[in-house]
């Protein structure tokens, strides 16, 4: 039976490149972004089975609203993924406006959690479903001029491991590291030397097995995407 994956913040980047790897490997994939465009092409590329809707994580409301939508079509997902995330642009923190960094705790970490509450307790009434929150080296180790990242991905190992310790058996709640891969955001970080780094097509080709291998007696601990 095909694997139903939420995917949150699947515009661009690993949340777009997951989506559609997913959908190669025959998943049923549930996604969402803020861009309507983006949103509106993977609609017209992929259609049903598969759900794309335009949702800002960081509005409990919108969420809701998705939520009912989705799980009104669809039984809870097997697989959900908080991919959605944004990143400061590369400064001291103490020249971080205060709209920036607010913005990056919203969608980074009440993001994480407005999706979490919505789909839970669906998914806790079928005692099954791995969630993953993707947090990233920057969540494990720090450097300068990303503390309002570093804040958040710190903020998503500490919620994630706790959130497992309340999960009812044949769950499991993972947040995952997924390495340095060149992306927008991670231009905004390193500039140009950010092509030095993992590609996302190799990059999806080895995360996409390997979140779809993810089981309940790895709940709750700290993993990374293998190189």
């Amino acid at each position: 039976m095909s694997q139903r994956v939420l995917v949150t913040g699947v515009s661009k980047g690993l949340g777009r490149a997951m989506a559609e790897g997913f959908i190669a490997q025959g998943c049923t994939v549930i996604g969402c972004a803020r861009n309507e465009t983006p949103i509106k092409e993977l609609n017209e590329t992929y259609g049903q089975p598969h759900h794309f809707a335009t949702v800002d994580v960081s509005n409990e409301d919108q969420v809701k609203q998705w939520r009912d939508q989705v799980l009104s079509q669809y039984d809870p997902p097997n697989l959900l993924v908080n991919n959605a995330g944004l990143i400061n642009q590369s400064t001291e923190f103490w020249n971080v406006p205060t709209a920036e960094f607010d913005q990056i705790i919203d969608v980074n970490i009440k993001g994480v959690a407005n999706v979490i509450r919505q789909f839970l307790p669906a998914m806790m009434e079928k005692q099954q479903g791995i969630i993953v929150n993707f947090s990233s080296g920057w969540g494990r180790s720090t450097s300068p001029r990303v503390a309002p990242y570093c804040t958040t991905k710190w903020a998503i190992e500490g919620f994630t491991r706790a959130l497992a310790q309340e999960l009812p058996s044949g769950m499991a709640a993972i947040p995952l590291n997924p390495g340095i891969i060149h992306t927008e955001m991670l231009e905004t970080c390193f500039g140009s030397s950010a092509a030095n780094f993992t590609p996302i097509d190799d990059w999806v080709n080895q995360a996409v097995p390997f979140l779809l291998s993810l089981k309940p007696h790895q709940n709750g601990q700290p993993l990374s995407v293998p190189a």
